[in-house]
């Protein structure tokens, strides 16, 4: 957390103007919004340390909007006076701003490819590196860690899994999902390419399946800003899907230099099914190995 005295709302706003960093909220309602949007977006990064400034406007607003809503605060105004006062306040926001869409083995052909094209890659190397960026409540680490024990791969393995929001940390290091959606897991863990019964990865109690403990035990949940930090280790994959499509292109490439900064010597990216390095700085840095599915191999 940044340590600087609380600022006011007249310095903050002197602070925007002299950065000039100001963003566009093309979907809010009247200028005063915008402006209460840029102070609010300043004070998060002046006082705690995360910026929002350059995720996607549209997106951004509307999950301020519906946080709003739930916490029925009226304006943007209120909520920075909120935020500035309140850590509490921070917390509850910060996770509405954090991309919680996930699934276990969602797309699975992107799983199906990574065990005919990636896998064989990792089985030359006597250690695997795994950073699983934006990993939220954990379901997709946890597919790749049934993934590498199927494969004969997960005493070699290791996962850092990050995500900005400690509370959907909290939840992934429990391992417990909806048993509502383990038909529906089911069904992408055999479309991936699963050689099991996924019943045989977890245990049902109560309204949970609760997965079991040794597909953790190689993997490490951690707090890790994209827009913030900076590369932690040197990684054999990277995978960080459907994360970029919230970024605008200033933060997507700031992302993708990180990404690439991280990745040993033909190290490997996945990203989202709407996610490319094409027509980025990047591009000619890669080797497609799976152009459909957004896998990509660093050329050196």
């Amino acid at each position: 957390m940044v340590t600087t005295p609380t600022p006011d709302l007249v310095t903050l706003a002197a602070s925007a103007a002299s950065e000039g960093r100001a963003q566009s909220f093309a979907s809010a309602t009247s200028d005063l919004e915008r402006l209460e949007m840029e102070l609010l977006l300043l004070a998060i990064y002046r006082h705690h340390g995360f910026d929002f400034r350059a995720y996607a406007p549209a997106s951004l607003h509307r999950r301020i909007r519906r946080h709003m809503g739930n916490a029925h605060i009226n304006t943007i105004t209120a909520l920075t006076e909120l935020i500035l006062h309140e850590p509490a306040a921070l917390q509850r926001l910060l996770h509405d701003l954090s991309v919680n869409v996930t699934a276990m083995f969602r797309d699975p052909s992107f799983f199906a490819e990574f065990r005919q094209t990636v896998v064989p890659l990792l089985r030359t190397y006597p250690t695997v590196r795994i950073w699983h960026a934006g990993c939220s409540t954990g379901e997709e680490v946890y597919a790749m860690s049934i993934l590498l024990e199927e494969e004969g791969l997960s005493e070699r393995c290791r996962i850092y899994a990050t995500d900005m929001d400690s509370t959907v940390l909290d939840h992934a290091r429990q391992g417990i999902f909806p048993l509502a959606r383990m038909k529906e897991y089911t069904s992408n863990y055999f479309l991936g390419g699963g050689k099991r019964s996924l019943s045989d990865y977890y245990i049902a109690k109560y309204d949970g399946a609760l997965f079991a403990p040794r597909l953790a035990k190689n993997v490490l949940f951690t707090q890790h800003n994209l827009a913030m930090d900076r590369s932690f280790s040197e990684f054999n994959v990277i995978v960080c899907r459907n994360v970029l499509i919230y970024f605008d292109r200033t933060l997507k490439d700031h992302a993708l230099s990180l990404f690439s900064d991280s990745l040993a010597t033909l190290g490997v990216l996945c990203l989202g099914r709407k996610e490319s390095l094409r027509f980025t700085a990047f591009e000619s840095d890669f080797t497609a190995l799976s152009a459909r599915e957004r896998i990509y191999r660093r050329n050196r």
